[in-house]
């Protein structure tokens, strides 16, 4: 592996911010807002929308949104 060339590999902490969750995990991502984390150090923080416990596939809060009826006219079109 040359030196110099691949980015710093370090602990962060993602925080998904509808949810306030908040994993420490490690990444070349960097931040210049830090985090005190629970074993008393700091970490850069990353603020991401989405995660795991905000995802409705994770979740189980699937919706089906139908505006127009278009699920009820394949379900007669197609029904048996």
């Amino acid at each position: 592996m040359k030196a110099d060339i691949h980015p710093e590999y370090r602990d962060v902490v993602f925080q998904d911010v509808t949810s306030d969750f908040k994993i420490l995990t490690r990444s070349t991502l960097s931040s210049k807002e830090t985090v005190k984390w629970e074993d008393g150090n700091e970490y850069p923080l990353i603020k991401i929308e989405v995660s795991s416990a905000s995802h409705p596939f994770y979740t189980g809060q699937n919706k089906l949104m139908d505006t127009s009826g278009r699920v009820d006219k394949f379900r007669k079109r197609y029904a048996k």
